[in-house]
């Protein structure tokens, strides 16, 4: 079939949540967004970002809106629908040019189930959240899709979770440029524990600081804080089992960051430090210094990218096996998967066996944007190829019926 092995030419829709930046804070979604995009324009793909126009992408990007959002609780008002809309609408004018082979989406499926988001070509939808949060057991069996949709889950957990609700195309892990952590080896003497999550009790921070207390080691806590009642509850409750907050956000992050920023808190004498939101390159300091990062997750994570970028540093992980954990923690040569705070409280003890090197080549073998692309472009040319053969078919039996006619006559 002509055109199949060309370069494919994907158009991503991005979230809106937050723009696609190099300096985002909490902004899961989005760094895979750029990371894929990379990836693909790494192996020679053509890949353009639909996106706001405060993203900062490099390569090629269709404007569609403004700004973004600004945060991961603002889609329900009515501005931030009207943006979406817009947004969308954008998009999908792009897609009316002819030279797009795929469309690779994150949310917003209620739109495509509609048919007010129909672009007449494969649709990828990368799958993010537990089948549980994602509304899909809501719709009606029956429902027909006007569009192509090809759903791809994150981890094996996830394609299991959503097995009774939607057909899964391929399971693609996320990935992380692997050149831009950088790696410690030996861990610093006077070291210290990190766990970095959305500030809410499914995290596990509560957690955390049991472990540390009962350990003896220091804690920096980082991560947001989002505009939900049940968050805002649960930050008052952990900041009264906290020593010291320190708000690091502002704090511009070069080279002398350790000397400036992390040394004054880490040399301090409270065990318990809350640090506040750090930005992606800052988290990448408090990774690569940190002895182990904590992951006392207790709801069933569908991925998990904090695992991944601590391993990129070479800091190896003490978490509980909830959700994809235990397919991304390797136990005993990447970390630990535990069952129990007291089980996590050992494992601080024995982190220091396992071999920082291997965590970081664990990274590169299975959870590289490199690997993350691959596994998404061979899932593109496989639509691609169907749909080109689907178009095929008319002229086919055509071609057939006219070689009939003459024959009869």
């Amino acid at each position: 079939m002509p055109g199949i092995d060309r370069p494919i030419k994907i158009l991503h829709v991005a979230t809106l949540n937050k723009p696609i930046t190099p300096h985002l804070g909490y902004g899961p979604i989005e760094s895979v967004i750029d990371g894929i995009h990379k990836g693909l324009t790494a192996l020679g793909h053509h890949s353009i970002v639909a996106c706001s126009a405060d993203s900062i992408v490099v390569g090629h990007t269709h404007t569609t809106v403004t700004r973004s959002l600004g945060d991961y609780c603002r889609a329900g008002t009515p501005d931030a629908q009207a943006t979406i809309a817009r947004h969308l609408s954008k998009a999908l004018e792009r897609t009316t040019m002819g030279d797009i082979d795929v469309v690779h989406m994150h949310e917003w499926l209620e739109h495509v189930d509609d048919g007010s988001f129909n672009p007449r070509l494969p649709i990828v939808m990368t799958l993010h959240v537990p089948a549980s949060d994602s509304g899909l057991a809501r719709r009606a069996p029956t429902t027909l899709m006007p569009a192509d949709v090809n759903f791809a889950a994150i981890s094996d957990y996830q394609r299991r979770q959503y097995a009774d609700l939607v057909p899964i195309a391929k399971v693609v892990p996320h990935g992380v440029e692997l050149a831009r952590y950088p790696f410690q080896d030996e861990v610093d003497a006077a070291s210290f524990l990190f766990s970095i999550a959305r500030i809410t009790r499914v995290k596990g921070q509560d957690t955390a600081i049991e472990v540390a207390r009962a350990s003896g080691a220091k804690l920096i806590l980082a991560g947001c804080v989002q505009d939900k009642p049940e968050d805002r509850v649960f930050f008052e409750e952990m900041k009264r089992r906290v020593d010291l907050v320190v708000d690091v956000s502002r704090q511009p992050v070069g080279n002398d960051y350790y000397e400036e920023v992390m040394k004054p808190i880490l040399s301090c004498d409270r065990q318990i430090i809350y640090i506040g939101e750090v930005d992606t390159e800052a988290k990448k300091h408090w990774y690569r210094h940190a002895k182990a990062t904590l992951f006392p997750v207790r709801w069933g994570e569908p991925f998990g990218m904090v695992l991944i970028e601590s391993m990129a540093c070479g800091t190896p992980i003490i978490a509980f096996g909830e959700g994809a954990v235990p397919e991304i923690v390797t136990h005993g040569m990447t970390g630990f998967v535990v069952t129990s705070p007291a089980d996590m409280v050992a494992a601080v003890g024995l982190v220091e066996r396992i071999d920082r090197r291997a965590c970081r080549a664990e990274v590169a073998a299975r959870f590289s944007v490199e690997r993350m692309a691959g596994r998404y472009a061979a899932l593109y040319r496989s639509l691609a190829r169907n749909r080109l053969n689907r178009s095929a078919q008319p002229y086919l039996h055509s071609s057939r019926d006219a070689r009939s006619r003459v024959a009869a006559s």
